[in-house]
C-alpha cells in the first residue's frame, strides 16, 4: 500500500534541520506509520516534503541508520529503508565494553545464570505451540549437524535466543542477545568445543523441551542449571580462558582470568 507522505509530513522550521527531521521519521516508525520493509522516497523526495535542503535529510538518514532504525541500500534501486538493527547494535555495543575489558567471561556468566532462570520461568507459563515447535527444530538442525561430525555451537546458542523469546518478554529477549553475543565471540577467540561436549548440551536442551511439555517446571529449571554449568566449564577450561578483568580505578596484578 502506498504511503501518503505529502499527508504525514510537515515543513520542518527549526535551526537543527536535520534533528527535526530524524526525530519526525522515528515518530512515524515508532507509530507504526512506517513498517519495516518499507522504502523511504528519495532525499531530493524528502527535502521538498519537509521544506528544508538535501544536506538536512542526507544528515537526518545518516542518524537514523547510526541508531538503527533504517539501513541504506546502493545502486540505482536503493535508497533509504525501514529495518530495524537496534538489538544488534545493542549487542554490539556490549560486545565492544566486554573487549575493552570493562566486563569478564565471569560476571557474563554470572548474569546469564540470573537472568535464564527468571527466563524459563516465564518460558514455563507463556511458551506457546509455535514455540516448542521452534525449539525442537533447533534441537533437530543440532543434532544433523553432529551427526555429519560438525559443531553444533551457533545452534547451541540459538536455542537460548529461542528460550528468551518464548518468555514473551522483549526486555529479556534484548538482554539475552547482547549476552549471548560476548559467548559467541569468546567461543571464537579462545574455546574449542569437543564434539562430546555439544552433543551432552544438545541431549540437554532436548531434556529441557521434554520438561516444559510435560509443564515440569522444577526439572526444567534444574536442566538449565546443569546446561549453564556445562557451558560454563568449556568456557573456563584452560588454557583458553585469557580474558582478565580490569576493576574500577586499578588492574588485577598479572592480568589472568580469574578461575574458579
Amino acid at each position: 500500500m502506498k504511503t501518503d507522505y505529502e499527508s504525514l509530513i510537515e515543513p520542518v522550521k527549526s535551526k537543527r534541520t536535520f534533528e527535526e527531521v530524524s526525530e519526525r521519521l522515528k515518530e512515524l516508525i515508532f507509530n507504526g506509520t512506517l513498517k519495516p520493509g518499507q522504502q523511504l522516497p528519495s532525499e531530493p523526495a524528502l527535502a521538498q516534503l519537509f521544506h528544508v535542503g538535501r544536506q538536512s535529510v542526507r544528515e537526518a538518514l545518516r542518524v537514523l541508520e547510526i541508531s538503527g532504525f533504517i539501513i541504506v541500500r546502493p545502486g540505482a534501486k536503493g535508497g533509504a529503508v525501514i529495518e530495524s538493527t537496534m538489538l544488534s547494535k545493542l549487542s554490539g555495543l556490549f560486545l565492544e565494553t566486554f573487549r575493552l575489558q570493562k566486563i569478564s567471561i565471569e560476571d557474563c556468566i554470572a548474569a546469564r545464570k540470573a537472568i535464564e532462570a527468571s527466563v524459563l520461568d516465564l518460558v514455563v507459563q507463556n511458551a506457546g505451540k509455535e514455540d516448542i515447535e521452534a525449539l525442537r527444530n533447533n534441537i533437530m538442525v543440532a543434532r544433523k549437524k553432529l551427526h555429519s561430525n560438525r559443531s553444533a555451537y551457533e545452534e547451541n546458542i540459538d536455542f537460548h535466543r529461542l528460550l528468551a523469546k518464548a518468555s514473551k518478554n522483549d526486555t529479556f529477549s534484548i538482554v539475552m542477545e547482547a549476552i549471548l553475543a560476548v559467548f559467541s565471540d569468546f567461543k571464537s577467540r579462545y574455546v574449542s568445543v569437543t564434539m562430546k561436549e555439544s552433543r551432552g548440551i544438545v541431549d540437554l536442551h532436548e531434556k529441557i523441551v521434554d520438561a516444559l511439555v510435560a509443564k515440569k517446571g522444577d526439572i526444567a529449571s534444574e536442566l538449565l542449571r546443569e546446561n549453564l554449568a556445562a557451558a560454563e566449564n568449556i568456557l573456563l577450561a584452560p588454557p583458553y580462558a585469557k580474558t582478565r578483568r580490569v576493576k574500577r580505578g586499578s588492574a588485577t596484578k598479572d592480568n589472568s582470568v580469574r578461575r574458579r
